[in-house]
């Protein structure tokens, strides 16, 4: 049986300087929400970037696929939620949305790909698999 799990979502609120003369979310920003979503996810799961630096591993993205759908505005809450799964030996994809509160517009769609490197090359992903429940 394969159930779905709930993705991981977190609350955010546009501030004032993260829109343009338009009025609008500036489209950079939001590759600062999905960030600190993922981010904030990963240690919720007991990631630690300092940890796998230490260990002389680090998490990279190699990928981003965004799909704007709909502008957010000054001050709107908007959820970012996260989902994961495994591509391949090495790669690990992040599947996001941001949605506006609380009506729930979908605002983005985006696939973010990273992956494990050591000394700049890609690495198994080794116990992550098992801290984020990816095992196969």
């Amino acid at each position: 049986m394969n159930e779905k799990k709930p993705p991981y979502n977190l609350k955010f609120v546009v501030r004032d300087y993260e829109c343009d003369l338009q009025g609008v979310v500036n489209n950079a920003n939001y590759q600062h929400y999905l960030e600190h979503a993922r981010h904030e996810f990963l240690i919720s799961k007991g990631v630690s970037f300092v940890e796998l630096h230490d260990k002389g591993i680090d998490l990279i993205v190699t990928r981003v696929e965004i799909d704007y759908k709909y502008p957010l505005k000054s001050h709107d809450n908007f959820i970012v939620t996260v989902n994961i799964q495994r591509e391949g030996n090495a790669r690990i994809l992040f599947i996001q949305d941001i949605y506006r509160m609380p009506d729930l517009k979908l605002v983005v769609k985006a696939k973010v790909t990273g992956v494990a490197t050591k000394k700049g090359r890609p690495v198994p992903p080794g116990d992550l698999v098992l801290k984020l429940g990816l095992e196969s």
